[in-house]
């Protein structure tokens, strides 16, 4: 007697179905997309899971992680990567405030020979003032850091 699964069977509207016959054939969409795609209808259609992953060149695990994110979060969800945490922000929005009220001024203003601020004289004037009002996260701030706040 064969394997029966105990895991559920996904449940599709035709326009699901149509959606994802439609990513899993595209040339536009991401790999991943396409392949996620390709998983869930084969798992639609009755295949098991060890067939998709031999189908598709990949492993059961990967094919049983998103057949269980289709069937927990919805089929729209198993699509998309879900949001991650990343790498907490280590300078304070108000660090970042007070970096482009300096930027606002004018360095003539501060007491420089200069008329526009260089990302280069900006970094170096707010490492040498950030300690004294407290902003420590800004201690060893460098010039492309000062772009990005600034962008």
């Amino acid at each position: 007697m064969p394997f029966e699964s105990t895991r559920a069977k996904i449940n599709l509207t035709p326009g699901e179905v149509v959606k994802l016959e439609t990513i899993a054939k595209s040339r536009t969409e991401s790999m991943s997309s396409i392949e996620r795609a390709k998983i869930l209808l084969a798992y639609y259609r009755g295949e098991t899971v060890s067939s998709i992953a031999r189908t598709l060149k990949i492993n059961r695990p990967k094919v049983e992680r998103h057949i269980s994110k289709a069937l927990d979060l919805g089929v729209e969800m198993a699509l998309e990567d879900l949001p991650r945490e990343g790498r907490p922000q280590i300078i304070t929005p108000e660090a970042r405030a007070w970096v482009v009220s300096l930027a606002c001024q004018k360095p003539k203003d501060l007491g420089y020979s200069y008329e526009l601020w260089t990302t280069k004289l900006l970094a170096e004037h707010i490492r040498k003032h950030c300690l004294e009002l407290g902003f420590d996260s800004l201690a060893k701030l460098s010039r492309g850091t000062v772009s990005k706040i600034l962008s």
